[in-house]
């Protein structure tokens, strides 16, 4: 029986999903570590490292009762009874597989840490999102290099949505939980089936081999990204026919076979998890010699790509084929409302290619510090960081943001946009005042009457 897991990485991960483990099985004594001593230190206050609507709640309720942060990686592994690979496993920058393969350094130093530690017999699960067959490289790592423990290696991928993560542990569509297909293997299968029954309905947990369970989350992702890559398409076409997308989308959409949901138009998908995960994919399909399958989930990246540009192009044509000197307000650098996760954000390639034609960008972001804008716009290496600095302000306020702006651009879908007095924004803008939505957030008829250009996505 699991009396005690231990958690490595205190990310967008390992937070959440331990917190609310915690929750639901007071019995057990859960801790959280991670190298970075700021973010456990953060993890301690009411000031965490991660937003998430609810979470705060959650920890509250557990912290210090059975739910606890450290840096004692060693302790915390040697006292626990199962134990979470939780840490970042970003696209590979160097060598082998340069730009599409995962990097699997942290997940290898977890492991042999673990072999190193470990002086009883452990479950160790696999929360992070790894390539298929990970487990096989985990597993030989432990029972090569450890002395005389042994080990079950479980996969369990997170199928969180940032901004929704709370209730997405709480009432999740299932619980995906892959192992070996032994004796060993299915008791340890059972043993996480259990933590987790006790409050997802046994019915939602779904018990597979361990490669399938692997797959399943690059696969899931792709096929989300996939939608949005599709309809995106579609809103290309719509501007140039004269379709309106969101109506074809909801067309399309009331098809029993197809669904309405990840239909949504917008400038693109970001976020820590669809392009890396739809990479991660095309490599494992080339490493396979399937060219043709690796082609073909290419492509959705190819067209989130696109879609950014052509966003950036539009507003640079519309504003009379320059941007050079002009102010571009810009709502929202988040990938997504309800976060302040920034990766792969739309907003961070529209912003650098708005700042490659000379712009002005002014950007407000309720919940993302301006700390980290800068940080996102450097590391794509397009300038210096003087430039960046020159040509890029962050201000606390929308209505500063707009003030002087030849247009304003909605990146990231916050609900406080929609809430905003427009005509204040209107009055003080440039004339004409253009607003570009890439989120179609905006009640566009009520923007017209006031007197701005609109452009929306697909429209």
């Amino acid at each position: 029986m699991i009396k005690r897991i231990c958690c490595i990485g205190a990310g967008y991960v390992g937070g959440p999903t331990m917190a609310v483990m915690a929750l639901k099985n007071p019995q057990m004594r859960i801790d959280v570590v991670d190298v970075n001593a700021e973010r456990i230190a953060a993890w301690n206050t009411d000031e965490l490292p991660v937003y998430e609507p609810g979470l705060l709640d959650v920890v509250r309720q557990v912290r210090g009762r059975n739910l606890f942060y450290s840096t004692d990686i060693d302790g915390c592994i040697d006292r626990a009874d199962m134990v979470f690979i939780s840490v970042n496993t970003p696209t590979k920058d160097f060598g082998v597989g340069k730009g599409k393969a995962a990097d699997l350094r942290y997940v290898e130093l977890c492991a042999r840490q673990i072999a190193r530690v470990a002086k009883s017999d452990k479950i160790v699960v696999e929360k992070s999102t790894i390539p298929v067959r990970t487990a096989q490289a985990i597993n030989t790592i432990l029972s090569e290099t450890s002395h005389g423990p042994k080990f079950q290696v479980l996969s369990n991928p997170e199928f969180l949505a940032e901004g929704t993560a709370i209730h997405d542990l709480l009432n999740p569509d299932r619980v995906l939980i892959g192992g070996a297909q032994t004796p060993e293997g299915l008791q340890a299968i059972e043993e996480l089936t259990a933590i987790y029954a006790s409050w997802v309905p046994r019915e939602r947990i779904i018990q597979t081999k361990l490669w399938s369970s692997e797959l399943s989350k690059l696969v899931a992702n792709a096929f989300l990204a996939q939608r949005i890559s599709s309809i995106n398409s579609i809103s290309a076409l719509c501007e140039a026919t004269g379709a309106d997308v969101d109506e074809v989308a909801h067309a399309i959409g009331a098809d029993t076979r197809i669904g309405a949901k990840f239909l949504k138009a917008s400038v693109g998908f970001g976020g820590s998890c669809f392009q890396k995960d739809l990479l991660n994919l095309v490599y494992l399909c080339r490493s396979f010699n399937l060219p043709e399958v690796a082609d073909y989930w290419e492509q959705v990246i190819s067209l989130n790509d696109y879609q950014k540009r052509r966003f950036a192009q539009n507003i640079i044509g519309t504003l009379f084929n320059t941007v050079s000197g002009k102010k571009v307000a810009m709502l929202g650098w988040a990938f997504k409302k309800d976060t302040n996760d920034t990766r792969e954000s739309a907003a961070i390639y529209v912003a650098d290619h708005l700042l490659s034609d000379m712009a002005n960008i002014c950007v407000y972001d309720p919940k993302v510090p301006a700390a980290k804008m800068y940080s996102d716009i450097n590391a794509l290496g397009t300038r210096s960081d003087e430039q960046n600095g020159q040509q890029l302000s962050v201000v606390d306020c929308p209505y500063e943001a707009c003030n002087g702006a030849h247009a304003v651009a909605v990146l990231t879908e916050w609900d406080e946009f929609k809430t905003y007095d427009w005509q204040r924004i209107y009055d003080s803008m440039m004339k004409p005042a253009f607003v570009f939505d890439g989120r179609n957030i905006l009640d566009h008829k009520q923007l017209v009457d006031i007197g701005f250009k609109i452009k929306g996505i697909g429209k």
